[in-house]
């Protein structure tokens, strides 16, 4: 994608002025929705949606004292210091090339990949995208150094997790995650009660680094699957949480994403991390029994994306996004669920 009407950009200088989050905790989703927007044709409702969104954003918090190279490890994790680990990015990208500053931090920050509810890996997932494929631009890069900033302040990993036996591909893996037992509390206390998860992909597949078919590539294979899987399953699992439920399709696509601007060796962590994330969004939030897939008609991609961008919902618009990657008819009418389930904005 480069976005030539410049609307992209545009939108990412006003969104640049808050913070990542609001309310307390819950996430700024602006960056993510509008670049799905333009990549998928809608540029001419960028604006407008932003007006409609900007309302709720809050100003980027105040800085405190300056992330560095030799304090860093203190700060991770941190949210009271979401300005200063902003900042520190910025300067980094401004110093550093963003593929070296990416694949520096990226190790250091997947075992992290549940925190803000997935948000912050999903954020970064969106903005390595558009680098990759289109123009390097000042407000892109700067939108990577908000991202990992985010990332960075609200780095949490999950509990130890055991086991629980390998599962023969992503659909069953998913179908195998234990259900948290409490479900009446937020995504922090729902993931503090995982305990363990199928073990996929099995032990016995090698996804190393090495050349070859046990090499990067089968990662990203198994990673493909995983989000194909978590798609199809929104379609029969959304009502258990239409919300919360899609980020166990977008976190694994968000690492996809990122993959080609890492180095190989990265990768087999990479869908290790993403299976991590999406199975505890499933443990924390599908419900037990599965509903039929509703008939829908048969829509084009340009079609249901333009029905995601006049619903107006941000996670809406981000799963129909994962959705058309996946790219098939049950992906399509996963994403009409998510139409027909969350609350409208327009």
């Amino acid at each position: 994608m480069d976005d030539t009407t410049g609307t992209l950009d545009e939108a990412l200088e006003r969104i640049h002025v808050s913070g990542p989050e609001r309310d307390g905790w819950l996430s700024n989703h602006a960056p993510m929705a509008v670049e799905a927007l333009v990549r998928h044709g809608q540029a001419s409702a960028v604006h407008r949606w932003l007006d409609r969104y900007g309302p709720k954003l809050e100003e980027m918090p105040a800085a405190g004292s300056p992330v560095t190279a030799r304090n860093w490890h203190e700060a991770l994790g941190d949210p009271r210091r979401i300005a200063d680990w902003t900042a520190y990015f910025e300067r980094e990208t401004a110093d550093t090339p963003w593929r070296d500053v990416l694949t520096e931090w990226w190790p250091r920050l997947l075992p992290g990949i549940a925190a803000g509810a997935t948000h912050p890996a999903i954020r970064v997932g969106h903005s390595v995208r558009t680098l990759l494929t289109g123009e390097e631009s000042a407000p892109r890069v700067r939108e990577l150094a908000h991202a990992l900033g985010y990332w960075a302040a609200r780095h949490q990993p999950l509990p130890a997790l055991t086991p629980l036996g390998p599962a023969p591909s992503a659909a069953a893996a998913l179908a195998r995650v234990p259900l948290v037992p409490e479900r009446n509390g937020g995504v922090r206390d729902r993931f503090a009660q995982l305990t363990g998860f199928p073990d996929w992909p099995p032990p016995e597949q090698d996804t190393g680094p090495g050349p070859g078919p046990a090499g990067p590539e089968t990662a990203r294979s198994a990673l493909r699957e995983l989000v194909r899987a978590s798609t199809h399953r929104y379609a029969t699992h959304a009502h258990g949480d239409p919300i919360m439920l899609v980020h166990a399709a977008t976190a694994p696509n968000a690492v996809l994403r990122t993959l080609p601007a890492l180095p190989g060796e990265l990768w087999a962590p990479s869908l290790r991390a993403a299976w991590a994330a999406s199975a505890a969004v499933t443990a924390a939030y599908a419900p037990r029994e599965a509903a039929p897939v509703p008939a829908y008609g048969v829509a084009d991609a340009g079609e249901l994306f333009a029905r995601a961008a006049a619903h107006g919902d941000d996670h809406t618009i981000k799963f129909t996004d994962t959705a058309l990657d996946v790219g098939d008819a049950l992906a399509f009418s996963a994403a009409r669920r998510a139409i027909e389930l969350n609350p409208p904005v327009f």
